[in-house]
């Protein structure tokens, strides 16, 4: 098993903007050392002639042409239906 220390895990949680209170030190740097000792098998099995695979699925990118389908209506028409628009745009109200 990989060791990882307290101050190793203390970083970690400052980086990700954690507070840990100590018994969480404690699970989470057991837990980190488990997950790093998985790791460490896994790059010992032997994978020459083994090809990687990027897509599970089967399934393939669908392109197709980007084309304007005009329906009769023009830019102005649309506009003046919103209830606000600013520069040719919708105004919409602020998401966060």
């Amino acid at each position: 098993m990989t060791q990882i220390s307290r101050d190793d895990v203390l970083h970690l949680a400052q980086l990700s903007s954690l507070e840990l209170n100590e018994t969480e030190i404690d699970g989470l740097q057991t837990d980190i050392g488990n997950i790093l000792g998985y790791v460490e098998q896994l790059s010992k099995l032997d994978t020459n002639g083994v090809e990687p695979t990027y897509q599970v699925t089967g399934l393939n990118n669908v392109w197709r042409e980007d084309t304007v389908i005009n329906y009769g209506v023009t830019r102005e028409e649309l506009l003046a239906r919103a209830p606000e628009s600013d520069q040719n745009q919708v105004k919409v109200p602020k998401v966060l």
